[in-house]
């Protein structure tokens, strides 16, 4: 069974320089507003893999992986979809080791999960949340989704507005 946290003080793991553990824990996972739609993981906390490592001069090299589906409308036909995305990510946090060594997530040996999770989940977002790869989306003039419609589904094409004026004319 996995532990349930948000945030998870390292220092109770009581690493010595090279050796590193890997956990199981359950992180609460926050909805996201994405293409103007609202889009929930399921379930609403993820089981996550932490693995975390003790560097030789203080510090911790972290990795995350996690999988989970999301809920929400397709943004092509706004039916209901729901992609599994996966997320393997890593940070690293020495101190005194510049911007670059410096983890967001971490306050001194206490790691900011349920944050870290959120953001490397936003990130592995695809560019578009679909319920299928080869869905046709909706038609542009009549709003109907073209999955259901068919190949038959045609309208007819609107005159050409810059031709408007010579439709006008008249010969007597």
């Amino acid at each position: 069974m996995s532990a349930r946290t948000h945030i998870f003080d390292l220092d109770t793991l009581r690493l010595t320089a090279g050796e590193g553990r890997r956990l199981s824990l359950e992180v609460p996972v926050q909805g996201f507003s994405f293409g103007g739609q609202r889009y929930q993981p399921v379930p609403a906390r993820a089981t996550v893999t932490l693995e975390v490592s003790r560097m030789t001069h203080g510090g911790y090299a972290l990795r995350l992986r996690l999988e989970t589906a999301l809920e929400g409308p397709c943004m092509r036909c706004l039916e209901p979809a729901s992609p599994t995305i996966s997320v393997d990510v890593r940070e690293v946090d020495q101190p005194g080791g510049g911007e670059e060594l410096t983890s967001p997530y971490m306050d001194g040996a206490v790691l900011d999960l349920a944050a870290w999770a959120h953001d490397a989940l936003a990130l592995a977002l695809p560019a578009q949340i679909v319920c299928r790869d080869e869905c046709a989306g909706l038609c542009p003039l009549c709003g109907e989704r073209l999955d259901d419609a068919g190949p038959e589904h045609r309208h007819e094409r609107a005159p050409d507005p810059r031709w408007g004026k010579l439709r006008e004319l008249k010969f007597e």
